[in-house]
Order: C-alpha cells, then sequence, then structure tokens
C-alpha cells in the first residue's frame, strides 16, 4: 500500500466515524435523563420478573415436595402391610407345623407304646 492509499483510507475512515456519529447524534430517539429512566424502569419490571419466576418456582418445588412426600407415604403403608402380612403368614405356617409336629409326636408315642406291651 502506498502513502497515498494509506491517506486516503485513514481520510475516509475519519469523514465516515464523523458522519456515523453525527447521524446517531441527530438521530437519537431520547436524551440521555430519558434513557436512563427507561434503564430503571426496565430494571424494576425484570426485578418483578424475576420475584415472580422464584415464587412460581417456589410453588412448584412445593408440589412436587408435597406430592413426593404422599407417594412415600404409600409406599411405607404398602410395606407395613406386606410385612404384616407376612408376619401373619410366618405365624400360622409355624402353628401349622407345630401342630403337626405334635400329631407325629403323638403317632410315635402311641408306637413305642404298643411295641413295649407286647
Amino acid at each position: 500500500m502506498s502513502e497515498r492509499d494509506s491517506g486516503g483510507f485513514f481520510t475516509g475512515f475519519f469523514v465516515g466515524a464523523l458522519a456515523g456519529a453525527a447521524a446517531a447524534l441527530l438521530f437519537a430517539p431520547q436524551s440521555g435523563d430519558e434513557t436512563r429512566d427507561y434503564i430503571k424502569q426496565k430494571s424494576i419490571e425484570l426485578k418483578q420478573q424475576a420475584d415472580e419466576l422464584a415464587e412460581e418456582a417456589t410453588h412448584r418445588a412445593e408440589t412436587i415436595r408435597s406430592k413426593g412426600e404422599a407417594f412415600l407415604d404409600e409406599q411405607k403403608q404398602r410395606l407395613q402391610e406386606a410385612i404384616d402380612e407376612g408376619q401373619k403368614a410366618a405365624a400360622q405356617r409355624k402353628a401349622e407345623l407345630l401342630s403337626q409336629l405334635d400329631e407325629q409326636a403323638d403317632d410315635a408315642v402311641e408306637l413305642t407304646g404298643e411295641g413295649s406291651e407286647a
């Protein structure tokens, strides 16, 4: 690039920057005070939205926790019922086995008694 070309480039760049700055000033939608007020209002709105979202998330979490606790309570109840049924069945089977054992002991006593009389 020659000096002439680089000088033209920088001149064009400088003129373009000035034109852009002038256009920005001429077509700015609002003043600095208005912009600050707008930013302040938007930040208040965003905070309110964040608060609402946080409240909604908390409500959803509470709902999920409540459903989880209900499910857990139901499962505990079902487990306890299964344990109770198992204990009842074990006690019944134990009684049956003891009854059979008593019958076999009685039969054994009868057999030994008959054999000793002879």
